[in-house]
């Protein structure tokens, strides 16, 4: 018997519908605490990477916002001002004469969803044991000079409200802040899983899927490479939830994700690619939000090599970037362009964007240089979007100019290898940060205090041999100013002499499109999954 053949959209579009099909089935389970389809929030997402629930040890996107839901912090960054921290389990601090010691009063009547009041000595264990832990996030609490040898001694508790943090260095305050405010600052029950702990992981493997936070919502039910469903904990200091129940469902497929958001199988939309995208920007049951993202995109120039190493070829590549042209025709609302180190909503972030495609410019730089007729290059580049649609347009682009690049193409560890072996030309990365500080990208681009092969500190601008000496010195004095005003316009001001000077092509920075359902509202999405919050989601 003849069997028809689908054709390659048809068997996509079919496809589709059996995996939407596929992912409904056991659907009552998200509906086990018998709520109503209002009490419920269900988002389609890619959460695959998650390996952990512990907030000592997660360092993955997805798993920090887990922790940003189950866990509270001494401090409480807004979705949409990371840069004024609020009280969260502190409801006050302050800071000794010298700046080194800082007392926080623990909030009294918050408690863990074990039903355990929330103390300084919870506070006090859970900074403890994230630094003899010594896992991926440690080093943000190291920063502030804790090892494992003296953090007993520096960060603990006088009284049951009191918790006390000494620092060995002189910092700026709002950097210890924002560092305390980061995932890996969550408190944790102590009560609850000190008697879990075995061969001294302080409870970690307990803590892997279990939950001991007193954030506004208590991990129920999580299913690897599946499923996770917060429910709300009504005994939340601030009041509960407005949502009873969020549900994750892991769905890395773009027009899956579009399908169920259509069909009203989920409410939130989190990986949609640019044609599901646009599809969507035409219902009128959906509406699509752009949240600025951490993530930026940029050109690192090796100055090992001669040619990268002039000053008029720096400035005559970020003048050979089609920059807008890349994120209309490629990019499409996923990227925004941004020509400077610190991420949009950062503490001392500037919106300046002096480059564009400017061909003539760079080839009387060039000409400057001695270089008239260009030069031959290599790009090395993860072949992955957008990094691979990115690094084509940019090789037509040059070329008009006379420059020949070579692309090279590889995975993420290969090119990441040599990058970090300084054995490239021109590398295309993606840099985030790791806590809301904006000393953690500076310390990337603009902080290189030994540019010797044996360094200790291999960062981006060590990795393409800059050496900075007089740079240097301002990104370390900016790290301790007191003055929160002043210390953001020192960072404005590195940030401009950056633009002029650096071997970096700093081009886009992450956009996060979320698709929602008409009657959502309340979803806070901030600029990295540290700040991405439920509490206040609702359904109409």
């Amino acid at each position: 018997m003849a069997r028809a053949k689908l054709k390659g959209s048809s068997f996509k579009r079919l496809a589709t519908i059996i995996v939407a099909g596929l992912l409904l089935i056991g659907g009552a389970e998200l509906w086990a605490a018998g709520a109503s389809k209002k009490d419920m929030v269900v988002m389609a997402w890619q959460i695959d990477e998650l390996i952990t629930f512990d907030p000592a040890e997660v360092y993955e996107l997805a798993g920090m916002e887990m922790m940003a839901n189950i866990y509270d912090r001494l401090v409480y960054l807004p979705s949409d001002k990371i840069d004024a921290p609020q009280p969260g389990l502190a409801e006050s601090w302050k800071v000794s004469a010298d700046g080194q010691t800082f007392t926080f009063a623990i909030r009294k009547g918050a408690k863990f969803h074990s039903g355990n009041p929330v103390t300084a000595e919870d506070v006090a264990w859970s900074v403890q044991r994230a630094i003899k832990l010594n896992k991926g996030p440690a080093f943000i609490l190291g920063e502030l000079g804790l090892t494992p040898e003296n953090v007993d001694q520096l960060a603990k508790a006088t009284d049951p409200y009191t918790f006390t943090l000494t620092i060995t260095k002189k910092l700026a305050q709002s950097f210890v802040i924002n560092c305390l405010g980061s995932g890996v600052g969550s408190v944790v029950d102590k009560k609850e899983v000190e008697p879990k702990a075995a061969g001294g992981d302080f409870g970690n493997a307990y803590l892997k899927k279990a939950d001991a936070g007193s954030g506004p919502f208590k991990l129920t039910t999580w299913k690897p490479n599946e499923l996770v469903l917060l429910d709300a904990f009504p005994g939340y200091w601030r009041g509960a939830p407005s949502i009873k129940r969020v549900a994750l469902k892991h769905v890395p497929e773009s027009a899956t994700q579009r399908l169920m958001l259509e069909k009203g199988d989920a409410d939130v939309a989190r990986n949609l690619g640019p044609e599901d995208i646009a599809a969507l920007s035409a219902n009128k049951d959906v509406k699509i939000r752009n949240v600025a993202q951490g993530a930026i995109y940029y050109l690192g120039l090796n100055q090992k090599n001669p040619n990268l190493a002039k000053p008029e070829v720096r400035e005559a590549l970020k003048w050979l970037v089609d920059y807008k042209g890349i994120e209309q025709s490629v990019l499409k609302g996923t990227r925004v362009v941004h020509q400077s180190f610190l991420p949009a909503g950062v503490l001392g972030a500037i919106d300046s964007n002096p480059y564009s495609l400017d061909v003539a410019k760079a080839k009387a730089l060039l000409a400057k240089a001695g270089l008239p007729k260009g030069f031959k290059v290599t790009m090395d580049v993860t072949n992955s979007f957008p990094t691979n649609v990115i690094a084509q347009a940019i090789q037509a682009d040059l070329a008009k100019a006379g420059i020949e690049l070579e692309i090279i193409p590889g995975d993420n560890k290969q090119t990441l290898t040599k990058y970090r072996a300084r054995n490239h030309d021109i590398y295309i990365g993606r840099w985030s940060p790791d806590y809301a500080d904006p000393h953690s990208n500076t310390q990337g681009f603009a902080w290189n205090p030994d540019n010797s092969d044996s360094s200790t500190s291999k960062l981006l601008a060590w990795r393409n041999s800059w050496d900075i000496p007089e740079m240097t010195k301002k990104a370390e004095a900016a790290l301790v100013e007191g003055d929160t005003a002043k210390r953001a316009k020192m960072y404005k001001d590195m940030q401009l002499e950056h633009q002029k000077t650096s071997p970096f092509v700093i081009m886009y920075q992450d956009i996060w499109v979320i698709a929602e359902r008409g009657g959502v509202t309340g979803f806070e999405v901030g600029p990295s999954s540290d700040y991405v919050y439920y509490r206040n989601i609702s359904i109409k």
